[in-house]
């Protein structure tokens, strides 16, 4: 069957195609409070940082999604009960939204804020984040410097939820008004357009229920890195769409929250 974007606002819009779209974000901020209630983050500037009752296993990182234009940690932190509970340290990075800041800056301040997390909390790191947060996620692990090489050598898995890997498609949205994307920025940033370090596994994590380009996005990273040398495997979670596919971080036992642990935990059976 041929596929071909024809309307690219369309193609990127999620909310038009999930039943009651509007109910999710109060309802997450509604969530995130009542855990920050219960468990009372650790603040790193705009940041938060939670921390599990005793040893600690590693740093689990969630950055936010939000076409890098909306929401803060927030809106998200029930999203830590999963690796907390298994005893993981989960930082949710604050980093500056459009138009104040463009891609590349945000890249710059996510990195920043997973550095001095990493100072506080030793062991693993494990990176996610859910859909422009899953781009940033993928982008820590681009061989380019992102993280210092101290860093990065700690990453032990990296799982980007409903990425967008390749910025080039976005140039075509009317998000781009604000975005402000332009060729070099989306050759720069585009983790499917960079080469990945290639000892960190990486497992593209897209909901069956998805819009096509989501899960084209997620496709596109699996093959292109694998062609390139890195362990990477595409999980299409299946009757999940956007809202709804991030919902298993909140479970330990959650095959997502497993496979973000997974090099702590031994491999998956």
């Amino acid at each position: 069957m041929f596929y071909k974007v024809t309307d690219w606002d369309d193609a990127y819009a999620n909310g038009a195609h999930i039943p009651d779209a509007a109910q999710y974000p109060p309802r997450w901020q509604e969530q995130a409070a009542a855990f920050r209630s219960a468990h009372p983050p650790r603040q790193l500037d705009r940041s938060d940082l939670f921390l599990p009752d005793g040893d600690v296993a590693g740093l689990a990182v969630f950055i936010h999604g939000g076409y890098w234009m909306k929401f803060d940690p927030s809106f998200w932190s029930h999203f830590a009960a999963g690796p907390l509970a298994a005893g993981w340290a989960v930082l949710f990075p604050a980093y500056t939204l459009a138009p104040k800041a463009r891609i590349t800056e945000m890249t710059v301040e996510i990195a920043a804020d997973i550095v001095r997390a990493a100072e506080i909390v030793d062991g693993p790191i494990a990176l996610t984040g859910h859909s422009a947060g899953g781009h940033l996620a993928a982008r820590m692990i681009c061989n380019d410097g992102t993280l210092p090489d101290e860093i990065a050598a700690r990453v032990s898995s990296c799982v980007p939820i409903s990425a967008l890997t390749d910025l080039r498609p976005l140039m075509r949205t009317g998000m781009n008004d604000t975005l402000n994307i332009d060729t070099g920025e989306a050759q720069r940033e585009s983790p499917a357009l960079l080469c990945p370090r290639m000892d960190i596994p990486v497992t593209p994590w897209v909901g069956g229920a998805e819009r096509p380009e989501f899960i084209r996005q997620s496709r596109i990273l699996a093959d292109i890195w694998a062609g390139l040398g890195a362990e990477t495997e595409l999980v299409i979670d299946p009757g999940r769409h956007h809202f709804d596919v991030i919902e298993a971080m909140r479970d330990r036992n959650s095959p997502l929250v497993r496979r973000l642990l997974r090099p702590a935990r031994g491999r998956l059976t």
